[in-house]
């Protein structure tokens, strides 16, 4: 959605969101997430509008408003600066005020504006302390300052961050009247048995009665103003009315077709011509799997790529689909319970978990585990163990699904052994890292195997996986091969790669994983024009195999309906206008890289590759040209500007054309960004046709945080710049 820049759109995709919602009693929504991209390897890129705060505010409130005025609470989050260095969710943030206050803070404060009701604290420290109990952050800047009269909930597990994450809260009841003192308001836990551990803080008087009120008050205000005291029932007629109504689909297939980026069209490869093609290939999982994001469901009767491009290509084009090598980060799987017994024979392992790190005296804890897949980030294995002092036995019978080799191995923190029929086949006691270690194993089928796994944790953040390599396919050659074959027997060819992103899976490299590049090559020496369509919600790194390829189009997680939309967009049915909410990088070593940088006279110094990215904020081609003339600014009166400027399409097609308004403070009293998007607009043009565009300018967008805190607006000069991205930039 921010990928269309166009807030009017977003408005009406909210506004049927929250109708849907509405309908099925569905209150508050956990939902925009408003915080500013300042790495793209962060996992929770896809949920967000990117990195630019204007951007992001602008499209925030469009949500918010449909959202609040349909009577449902939307809940801006995760307040505040929720990724942290290196681009890894919830790590701590040391950002100064400006800084918070200039980029940060912004997208927030409009939606409060908007009419936000509710807020989600993140996980995160900021300022050294957890954001669920921050005083400064909740009562001092969000109340006192701002004026929110909102309720403030916790993120799922948050509250208890403080004691088991950043270590300023003894205990979970510590960790409590930490976080209602300091203004939050709902403790949100997604089990009911942790209710317990934060209930003692609430009747042991360590919370003053009168601050429980005043979170009590703030809730039960949202609910009365919400009429769920008069009524809170819920019109299931209209839930399933809403669930099939056409117009739903077609809004979800115009969102779709808004979004979709052209980032590369050279020799003309798209748009694909029906006249003269006969047969396409069609490679890649992504192309038939309708992938629709994370926190997504499974959509009504979402439309694939593939069957988009066989709908549209029409009965005189032949379109063949093989999968290719596929998205896989590895070649290593968890062993399933059915391959594990315990001594008495249930599946899984029997497990022994000791509160040292050396096996001694009795196990503190004795269970059954069903396979031995564990990653203890925030907690220990058992309640009754420290998070960073432990060991676990685990012991029991493999039974060889089938004769033949196997890869078999441990996946974890270093500091394990592995045993198999009482041979020592691993030992990586050292503890130094993360990593795999596997052995070759021959076995017959059915046969039952004593396995020994010991692993020893002293430092936290333990992780541990039992993997082989079992019914795993290790064909991306053969499937590479395959592909280039059917390349070879068609006209055109267009690859549909995807990454893998979200919560708990922020990425160290931005390249498209498993063997995808290298399929992209091979089927590149082809020599058939070839289409690079990438499904994923973050930046790809594309230096390998870019100048291999014709065009590459960003279709992110297009929805329900995508593959009409991406088919739409490659046919040429519709023209292309989506734009880049976020800097795409050539590669990680430039990262941190948004467009809005502060000037240092430097920093294009790489000895091995520029500093300039692949592609910049903004970026988005068409399949036809526009001109710009005419830039013009006339006063309004005290503080109060217009900018104006004529666009034409100059080429053969109508299309869509995304103005964007930069400005720059060309002297102030602290460094000011070289270019800040203050302005965007998404007009459609016909051939031939011109428009004028018109901005209003005013404080609001002149302003800067001087070294006192204040915002204000200094005299002097101001560039302003009208173009089609931050870089290519038309007219100052």
């Amino acid at each position: 959605l921010a990928a269309t820049w166009d807030t009017a759109l977003m408005g009406r995709v909210a506004a049927r969101i929250a109708q849907d919602a509405r309908t099925r009693g569905v209150r508050q929504i956990l939902s925009p997430v408003l915080n500013v991209v300042t790495d793209v390897r962060w996992g929770r890129v896809e949920e967000t509008y990117g990195e630019d705060p204007w951007l992001t505010a602008r499209l925030g409130v469009a949500f918010v408003r449909a959202f609040e005025s349909a009577g449902v609470i939307t809940t801006p989050k995760h307040f505040v600066a929720n990724v942290g260095d290196g681009g890894r969710d919830s790590y701590p943030t040391h950002f100064d005020q400006r800084y918070l206050d200039d980029v940060i803070f912004p997208p927030f404060r409009a939606a409060f504006e908007a009419g936000a009701r509710s807020v989600m604290a993140s996980y995160n420290s900021v300022r050294g302390e957890p954001a669920t109990a921050n005083r400064w952050l909740l009562t001092e800047t969000l109340r006192a300052a701002w004026g929110f009269t909102g309720f403030v909930i916790a993120d799922a597990g948050g509250t208890g961050g403080a004691n088991v994450l950043h270590f300023t809260a003894a205990d979970y009841p510590d960790a409590t009247r930490r976080a209602i003192t300091a203004g939050l308001d709902v403790i949100f836990q997604t089990s009911w048995e942790h209710a317990p551990l934060f209930r003692p803080a609430f009747l042991d008087g360590s919370i003053p009665p009168a601050v429980i009120d005043s979170a009590v008050v703030r809730v039960l205000r949202a609910k009365f103003d919400l009429g769920l005291f008069d009524d809170p029932y819920v019109d299931v007629a209209a839930a399933e009315r809403s669930a099939s109504d056409p117009a739903s689909r077609a809004l979800a297939t115009e969102a779709a077709r808004a979004s979709i980026t052209l980032l590369r069209n050279v020799h003309q490869t798209l748009p694909l011509d029906r006249a003269t093609l006969r047969s396409l290939a069609v490679i890649g999982p992504d192309a038939i799997e309708a992938r629709l994001g994370g926190y997504s469901g499974t959509g009504n009767a979402p439309i694939s790529i593939l069957a988009g491009l066989r709908a549209a290509a029409g009965p005189r084009v032949r379109v063949t689909h093989v999968a290719g090598p596929g998205r896989a980060l590895d070649s290593l799987v968890t062993i399933p319970a059915a391959a594990l017994r315990t001594r008495d024979g249930a599946p899984g392992l029997d497990a022994e978990y000791f509160d040292n790190i050396r096996f001694e005296g009795a196990p503190r804890v004795v269970r059954r585990d069903a396979q031995v897949s564990f990653g203890w980030t925030l907690f220990s294995p058992d309640t009754t163990l420290a998070w960073d002092w432990y060991s676990v036995r685990w012991q029991g019978m493999l039974i060889a699904p089938a004769s033949g080799t196997v890869q078999l191995g441990v996946e974890g923190n270093d500091g394990y052994r592995l045993w198999l029929d009482d041979s020592l086949l691993i030992d990586q006691s050292a503890r130094a890292s993360h990593g795999v270690q596997t052995r070759r194993v021959t076995m017959t089928a059915g046969t039952r195997h004593r396995l020994r796994l010991e692993y020893v944790e002293s430092s936290g953040n333990g992780r541990v996986r039992l993997v082989w390599d079992h019914a795993v396919r290790h064909d991306a050659p053969a499937r590479i091969a395959e592909a280039v074959a059917v390349a070879r027997a068609a006209d055109a060819v267009v690859i549909v790669a995807g990454i893998e992103e979200g919560e708990f899976r922020d990425r160290a490299s931005l390249a498209l994983p498993g063997a995808q590049e290298t399929l992209i090559r091979a089927v590149a020496a082809t020599g058939k024009p070839v289409t690079v369509v990438i499904v994923g919600g973050s930046a790809v790194t594309m230096r390998q195999w870019i100048g291999d390829v014709g065009a590459v189009v960003n279709v992110w997680y297009p929805g329900e309906t995508g593959g009409t939309a991406v088919a739409d967009v490659l046919f040429g049915d519709v023209n292309p206008a989506g734009r880049l909410p976020f800097t795409v990088p050539m590669t990680e070593g430039q990262l941190p890289l948004p467009y809005l940088h502060l000037p240092t006279g430097r920093g294009d110094d790489y000895a091995d590759l520029t500093g300039q990215p692949l592609f910049p904020f903004g970026h988005g081609l068409s399949y036809t040209t526009f001109d710009y003339s005419g830039l013009e600014i006339a006063p309004l009166g005290r503080d109060r500007f217009e900018v104006r400027a004529t666009i034409r399409n100059s080429g053969a097609r109508p299309g869509d054309e995304v103005v964007q308004l930069y400005l720059r403070d060309e002297l102030a009293s602290v460094a000011q960004p070289i270019v800040a998007l203050k302005g965007f607009q998404r007009i459609h043009l016909a051939p031939g046709a011109a428009r004028v565009v018109r901005f209003l300018l005013d404080s609001t967008h002149l302003a800067l945080t001087d070294t006192l805190g204040r915002r204000i607006v200094e005299p002097g000069h101001f560039r302003v710049m009208l173009g089609a991205s931050s870089k290519d930039l038309r007219l100052r």
